[in-house]
């Protein structure tokens, strides 16, 4: 009898092994892993959603170092190699900015003032019964030259650029004119003011100034032909 009862239990166990056995493989799906890309592969098996690997397999495959301290174990891995760097793309093309630069703004009033008094003395001295020389003008033409080239210097944006051409028409208008009344005074012939008024030169640099102020308002490039 007890052979028997042993015989029972000893299937019965079988019988109940045998399907948890079954059950534990049944949750393992074993899959590899690739480390950084590189040759090589680690097992890697998920048991009920979680994924287990070797990690001694894991150092090898990795080249890393593998060390144990108490119940810890250190896994040194070495810098990872970096993939291939994609080629630059091309900086995408910048908008050309609008409108004047703040140092370019500032030479260009500059120059413009400068103009404006060298008229203005030219006009003084015409008013004053008085003939324009040289000597005096040079300084006044000296002292436009050079604010105007400084404002060349700042030019940074299109508009800059394309002002600096309205400039340099204004400057080339009041040259023109000082140097008419220069050579009307070295021939002594008197210039009276209406004969000023209605010089087309020196209309032409007002008009032009005025444009010019107006566009320095503005702060952005505009021509309207007054400075052609």
């Amino acid at each position: 009898m007890r052979v028997k009862s042993f015989g029972r239990w000893l299937l019965l166990g079988t019988i109940l092994i045998v399907p948890l056995v079954s059950l534990s493989q049944a949750g393992q799906q074993k899959q590899t892993l690739i480390v950084n890309g590189q040759p090589g592969e680690v097992e890697l098996v998920q048991i009920e959603g979680r994924s287990y690997v070797d990690v001694v397999a894991l150092a090898q495959n990795a080249n890393a170092s593998i060390s144990y301290k108490g119940n810890q174990t250190i896994l040194t891995l070495p810098n990872c190699p970096t993939s291939a760097a994609a080629p630059a793309s091309a900086p995408a093309a910048q908008p050309p900015a609008a409108g004047f630069s703040k140092g370019f703004m500032k030479a260009g009033i500059e120059a413009m003032a400068v103009v404006r008094e060298w008229r203005s003395a030219v006009v003084s001295s015409i008013q004053r019964g008085l003939p324009v020389t040289d000597i005096w003008v040079a300084g006044l033409r000296d002292s436009a030259t050079q604010n105007l080239r400084l404002a060349s210097v700042a030019v940074n944006t299109d508009d800059d650029r394309s002002a600096l051409q309205l400039l340099t028409n204004e400057y080339n208008f009041m040259k023109q004119l000082s140097d008419q009344l220069v050579a009307s005074g070295n021939s002594m012939t008197v210039v009276s003011p209406n004969d000023l008024a209605n010089n087309p030169l020196n209309q032409k640099i007002v008009t032009c100034g005025h444009a010019l102020a107006a566009m320095a308002g503005s702060g952005q490039f505009s021509d309207d032909g007054s400075c052609q």
